[in-house]
């Protein structure tokens, strides 16, 4: 295990912790708002999304970009 925990100068890299730490909340940040976007869930239908989580309107945009082809 002490291997694992070092490098050549004898220090734990913290930069590849920090990447990973922001790409971990990046990840949940993009999956949260896109699950609010999707359809819900059987049981999650009359629920009122967040504030915060922007309402996308996919299926507007693809009737316009249908229309304009």
């Amino acid at each position: 295990m002490y291997l694992l925990s070092t490098t050549s100068t004898g220090t734990f890299p913290t930069y590849f912790v920090a990447v990973y730490v922001i790409g971990f909340i990046a990840a949940v940040t993009i999956g949260s708002i896109a699950w609010y976007n999707s359809k819900r869930p059987a049981g999650w239908e009359n629920t009122d999304r967040p504030d915060f989580v922007p309402k996308l309107d996919v299926e507007e945009q693809a009737s316009d970009q249908s229309k304009n082809n």
